[in-house]
């Protein structure tokens, strides 16, 4: 049961650190899908 845990949490924190490192990069999805004729307010 620890193990179980324990990969749970090791998931959520992969997931948190690249969704930071991907935008921190310059991948964040409104940059990968917009355009220079596109509009984002």
């Amino acid at each position: 049961m620890k193990s179980m845990i324990f990969a749970f949490l090791a998931v959520a924190v992969i997931a948190v650190a690249a969704d930071f490192g991907l935008d921190y990069a310059g991948f964040s999805s409104q940059d990968a899908t917009s355009g220079p004729s596109v509009r984002l307010d």
